[in-house]
Formats: C-alpha cells, sequence, structure tokens
C-alpha cells in the first residue's frame, strides 16, 4: 500500500519569518501537530510536512530536494543564489537591506563608499550592488552583530536587514542607501513531480484567499437612491454591489467591497455624496 503523498516545506524554525509563516498557514486552515520546540511537524488536515531550519538554510535545502518549497527572506534568497523558482510573493516580512554609516558622518551619495570598509553578512548582495554603482570597496564578511562594527573600528560602513531603524539609531547608526527591498517568498524545488505541484496548487489557492482578504474590506451603507449610480460606480465590488430597499422610502443599503489602500480615500467620498451608517467589516477569505 502507498503512503499518503506530503508536501515538505522548510520554514524558519525561528526569528523574523517564523510567527508569520505559521500565522499564514494557519489563516490557510493548516493545523500543525505539536510543531513548537521541534525540528519536524506534520499537518493534520492537509498533506503538509513542515521542517524547522535555519533561514539561511532555506534555499539549499529546497534547492537539493530536501524539502520541496520553502518560505525564505528574499534577501537571504538572493545572497546564497540557491539553484529554486520563486512561486509567490507572500507580502509578510518587508525590510530592506541598507547601508548605514555613523551618524555624525556627512553623506553626499554612494560614492562616499569609495576605498571604504564595509561591514555585512550579506557579501554576494553588496557586491552586487557596488559593481552596479561602480563602486570599489572593502567588504568585511561578518555573522550576528554587523551592527557594532564601526563602534570598534572594523568598518567604516555596515550593509544591514532595517526594518524599523531602531537598531542602527540605538547604535549610532544611520541608513543612507538601500541596497534592495526584500519581503518573504515562497520557493520551490525545480524538479517536483506531478503530485506535488497539485498540492502547491491547492496551497497557493488558500495563501492567494488570504491575502486577497487582507486587501479588502467588506462595506455596507445606506445610500439616497438618486445618488446610487454615483455610488455604486465608485464601488463595483467583485462584480457588482448588493442593493436592497430599505424601509424609508428613496434609500437602498449597498453592499460591496472595496481595496484597502483606497479606503479612506473612498470612504471621504461616499460620504461627499450622502452616503450614512457606514460599517466597514474585515474579511477573513476572499475566493475570485
Amino acid at each position: 500500500m502507498n503512503e499518503k503523498k506530503q508536501l515538505r516545506i522548510a520554514i524558519q524554525k525561528s526569528g523574523r519569518l517564523y510567527d508569520d509563516s505559521i500565522r499564514m498557514l494557519r489563516e490557510c486552515g493548516i493545523e500543525l501537530n505539536n510543531g513548537l520546540q521541534r525540528l519536524k511537524a506534520e499537518a493534520y488536515n492537509f498533506p503538509l510536512e513542515v521542517f524547522f531550519l535555519r533561514d539561511d538554510d532555506i534555499p539549499e535545502y529546497v534547492a537539493g530536494g530536501v524539502a520541496d518549497i520553502g518560505i525564505v527572506g528574499e534577501n537571504v534568497l538572493v545572497e546564497t543564489q540557491a539553484d529554486v523558482q520563486t512561486v509567490h510573493r507572500l507580502g509578510f516580512g518587508k525590510c530592506r537591506l541598507s547601508l548605514a554609516i555613523p551618524k555624525g558622518k556627512k553623506y553626499t551619495g554612494v560614492e562616499d563608499f569609495e576605498g571604504k570598509r564595509i561591514a555585512t553578512t550579506y557579501v554576494n548582495v553588496l557586491e552586487q550592488f557596488l559593481k552596479k554603482k561602480k563602486v570599489k570597496a572593502e567588504i568585511h564578511e561578518i555573522s550576528g552583530s554587523v551592527e557594532i562594527a564601526p563602534g570598534i573600528g572594523l568598518a567604516d560602513a555596515i550593509c544591514d536587514i532595517v526594518s524599523s531603524g531602531s537598531t542602527l539609531f540605538t547604535n549610532g547608526l544611520k541608513e543612507v542607501e538601500t541596497v534592495m527591498k526584500s519581503e518573504a517568498v515562497l520557493i520551490a524545488n525545480k524538479n517536483l513531480k506531478s503530485a506535488d505541484l497539485k498540492i502547491i496548487e491547492r496551497l497557493l489557492f488558500r495563501i492567494q484567499a488570504v491575502q486577497q482578504a487582507k486587501r479588502n474590506k467588506y462595506v455596507l451603507l445606506n445610500a439616497p437612491n438618486d445618488k446610487l449610480d454615483l455610488i455604486t460606480a465608485m464601488i463595483p465590488g467583485m462584480k457588482s454591489p448588493t442593493i436592497l430597499p430599505l424601509a424609508k422610502k428613496g434609500w437602498s443599503s449597498v453592499h460591496s467591497v472595496i481595496e484597502e489602500d483606497r479606503f479612506w480615500e473612498i470612504i471621504e467620498e461616499l460620504k461627499k455624496l450622502g452616503a450614512q451608517g457606514i460599517l466597514v467589516v474585515p474579511i477573513e477569505k476572499m475566493v475570485v
């Protein structure tokens, strides 16, 4: 009797992407059996086996076929130069890889790094960036606390991951140049079998439904009938709004979906058109 096929996914065992990766799987309706503090866990309601690994190792494990797919920061993927396929951008774990110098130093442009010593964990990414900018600098590879390098005289500048910038500020540094922007991506081995690809399609269907929900809001409002055409044109929804007559003559209830990015802009315009009693509800899942 053949064993039931499971897709093997590698995610970060701790750190920046762990919580968001686990949350995404749960939002996709995938529950893990006692995954905490273990190197491996299985989903009991989806054909998925999860490996918890160091983020730097994930691209090579996927490229080598130890895992079928993985969730990793784009910055790590580019740095490792692993031969994998990027399947989908996940929208979380957003950050940037930036160059930073001591606060007191004047900065006029990337050419200021000519001949300087730069400490980083991301040697390959930085080399590519400097080459593109035609700047020659001395790169010092460091693992760990890169931000202390200028303070102890090891380097003139650093190239490191920045989210809020608080770590740089604490260490007397300022961000001056963005090397690359990054977010979590779903990667896959390039030689997967058809059975694996079918499971990935199922997983992607769920991920995209969750992402669509986060990008949109469900809105309910009361609208004067003489402004219905203008209001419904502003909130067309997935196909068209739902319009229901109210007990009050001359008014209707309008139900639709609006994009998060344009939310406040649209709400302001709806108010100007006479919309009242506007209710906004988060969407848990959205299948288009």
